[in-house]
């Protein structure tokens, strides 16, 4: 039995797959479950619509973030912390410091975005990369200042 499947089904596969069941699996458990629906000439033209606005969706929004990563790859942000006689930061720089200062210069970027491998705990100028889309991450310029 051909179903379109509505939900990602772990070892089957994802939303929008076309796929061939045992008749008692698809009655039984994907059926009542709305996890997929029959392959039908009209659902799967449907799908197909669907396939390609999502498509063009997701164009769009690599386009958004492409130009977002330009502006973020002319931008710089400082950032100053306090530091003790011998040149040494109490504390580190995170990535939630690094939106905040992002913020103060514009930009609105979650901070699950921010590709830091570990705190900032030196002085200094970071290069940190910021991930827009699953294909686009821009590299930020961060400096780290005393105050």
């Amino acid at each position: 039995m051909e179903l379109i499947l509505c939900q990602a089904v772990q070892n089957l596969g994802r939303v929008g797959d076309v796929v061939k069941v045992k008749p008692g699996y698809a009655r039984n458990y994907l059926l009542p479950k709305k996890l997929a629906y029959p392959a039908t000439p009209a659902n799967l033209k449907r799908i197909e619509q669907q396939k390609v606005k999502a498509l063009e969706q997701y164009e769009a929004e690599k386009t958004a973030a492409r130009e977002l990563a330009d502006k973020l790859e002319k931008a710089s942000c400082t950032i100053t912390v306090e530091v003790n006689d011998l040149e040494k930061m109490y504390g580190s720089v995170t990535d939630v410091e690094i939106v905040q200062a992002l913020a103060g210069e514009g930009f609105e970027i979650d901070r699950k975005a921010v590709l830091l491998d570990s705190a900032i705990e030196e002085l200094g100028i970071y290069e940190v990369g910021v991930k827009l889309h699953p294909e686009v991450t821009a590299k930020v310029r961060v400096w780290v200042a005393k105050k």
